[in-house]
């Protein structure tokens, strides 16, 4: 398997709402979206919305458990201040504010949300990462 992540998809209650929340902050969904899933190009990946319970039943697993999932999907900023704007920005848009922008242990700045089904972002300023013009994040090859 080549070293790659090509498609990240969240399983959502409702997938209007759920398409309506990231155009709210800024997203443009791919034309190949369409009734039953929601596509969004983020640099190199792309990433979907799809029914909770339908990809739950194509992965052959139950749609819900409990408490928290493990996983938490990270957007990085340029500037230490604009984890705060994006927080606020997705409080906006009808997400819940987790953990208000603070200090992190590693040098950097970090708050978290979630949006309306649950699923959990992080929103961190690395004073160690490089993000390129196309929005890509990297760590220098030291």
């Amino acid at each position: 398997m080549e070293q790659r992540l090509s498609l990240i998809t969240l399983g959502v209650a409702d997938l209007a709402r759920a398409q309506r929340f990231y155009e709210t902050l800024g997203w443009r969904s791919l034309p190949q979206s369409n009734a039953t899933v929601a596509f969004f190009q983020c640099g190199g990946i792309v990433f979907a919305l799809f029914g909770r319970a339908a990809l739950a039943e194509d992965a052959n697993l139950a749609p819900y458990g409990e408490g928290f999932s493990g996983i938490a999907l990270a957007h990085n900023v340029r500037k230490k201040e604009e984890v705060d704007a994006v927080l606020a920005e997705a409080e906006a848009a009808g997400g819940k504010i987790l953990k208000r922008g603070q200090d992190a242990f590693w040098g950097g700045y970090t708050g978290y949300f979630s949006d309306p089904d649950g699923h959990v972002w992080e929103v961190a300023w690395n004073p160690k990462g490089i993000i390129g013009a196309d929005g890509s994040f990297r760590f220098p090859l030291e």
